[in-house]
């Protein structure tokens, strides 16, 4: 008996850009017939007839994925936007069919890929745990006995009886984790079911996903761009890129090959024509120690600065400029900018300057994360991973710890003996 849970073989998935049906066999037949003869579309109009080189375009959103799950493990999916991760869970999760290749799954799938997926709007949630537990094949005496175990994990008991149209997000990936936790599926399948809710919800849910596999032997995708919790949780995981699998391995080595991608390592980096719009147009971010070039090594005992040049065409005075900093592990270790110290943005070229202090990050990769915000809520940049730098060890005196300490800071605090 195969211990395989899951095996995907060259999967490919098409889909065509720029096509709507209207709903009528007989619109859908006309259309067959003048691709057929060469003639014009009669669904379109007049403004998409000028347009037909857009008409009938093949997006293959996934090309030629293959892997193989065990029964019990957790993998891990990561990915940038658009890497087609989410056409994988509904090609998994059998909401669509795979244009070429095989999906072979072994038991019953659960799946919780958006915010109230499965869930009717005008039902309460009480009503909404007995509709998706029919769906799975569930008897009602089977799912009355685990009502209790989902509404406690949900918490969100008094609102049971309340329609899922009224729900908040966060309410419903509670109630959508809970149910498709509890239902006993052979297959879990759960896409960024950590962006929405509390901190203590989304330790809840992290052990219960742990609890499911190890215990009770069940499959676990897992799909986030957390990816601290994909490490903790995942011990292998695979990277998509462009509808491809590009990596496939331990989490920590996925994890670094996601991080890393393409570029090399480096302490400076410049920005081409794909980085300028109407809005902004970023010139070079570079790392060196204070006084030094951005080609000098720093090391841990060095006092560093990051340089950032870029246009800002308009609206400058509203926006201002965040950094995340993250660790070779993809872990946020925090988020610095510029408005809280006083220091604002001009009309055309900015050249910022941020100074982080001596021997306060421990030696290390470490990658940033650039996010250019207007009036404190509308996103104009965001761009994970864009730069990063390397902090290697400094001369250190014979006799002291060699190599990297444990945290990610060096904090040097002022001491005293008071005795003496």
């Amino acid at each position: 008996m195969s211990d395989l849970a899951i095996s995907v073989h060259d999967v490919h998935k098409r889909y065509r850009l720029g096509t709507i049906g209207s709903g009528l066999i007989a619109d859908e037949v006309k259309a067959i017939y003048a691709r057929m003869t060469g003639k014009k579309d009669p669904r379109l109009s007049i403004d998409q007839e000028n347009n037909m080189q857009r008409q009938g375009m093949d997006f293959w959103s996934l090309r030629g994925v293959s892997f193989d799950v065990k029964k019990g493990e957790i993998l891990g999916v990561i990915g940038h936007n658009g890497a087609g991760k989410s056409t994988l869970l509904k090609l998994l999760s059998r909401i669509t069919l795979p244009t070429r290749g095989t999906i072979k799954m072994t038991g019953k799938v659960s799946s919780l890929l958006e915010v109230g997926t499965g869930f009717h709007p005008e039902l309460t949630g009480l009503e909404n745990i007995y509709l998706n537990g029919s769906i799975m094949g569930m008897r009602r005496a089977e799912i009355t006995a685990r009502l209790a175990e989902i509404i406690e994990f949900s918490g969100i008991e008094h609102h049971i009886d309340t329609p899922i149209k009224r729900y908040s997000s966060g309410m419903k990936v509670r109630l959508g984790f809970a149910v498709a936790a509890h239902l006993e599926p052979d297959i879990l399948i759960l896409d960024e079911v950590l962006a929405v809710g509390d901190t203590a919800f989304q330790k809840k849910c992290l052990g219960k996903m742990q609890e499911v596999s190890t215990s009770e032997g069940r499959t676990v995708i897992f799909v986030s761009h957390n990816l601290a919790a994909v490490k903790s949780l995942c011990t292998r995981s695979i990277l998509m890129d462009r509808g491809v699998v590009t990596h496939t391995g331990e989490t920590s080595d996925t994890i670094n090959h996601y991080l890393k991608g393409t570029t090399e390592i480096k302490n400076w980096r410049s920005f081409g024509p794909e980085h300028e719009n109407e809005d902004y147009q970023l010139r070079e971010i570079s790392f060196n120690p204070v006084g030094g070039t951005c080609e000098d090594v720093m090391d841990e005992y060095q006092s560093m600065e990051l340089h950032f040049k870029f246009n800002m065409k308009r609206n400058a005075h509203r926006r201002r400029v965040n950094f995340k900093l993250l660790d070779d592990h993809g872990v946020i270790l925090f988020v610095f900018g510029h408005s809280k110290s006083g220091v604002g943005l001009i009309p055309g070229e900015n050249h910022l300057v941020c100074t982080l202090p001596e021997g306060f990050l421990n030696i290390g990769t470490y990658f940033l994360s650039l996010h250019i915000l207007e009036d404190e809520k509308t996103t104009v940049v965001s761009e994970s991973n864009f730069a990063s730098f390397q902090i290697q060890e400094g001369e250190r005196e014979i006799g002291q710890w060699m190599g990297r300490e444990h945290g990610f800071i060096k904090p040097r605090f002022d001491w005293r003996n008071s005795s003496l």
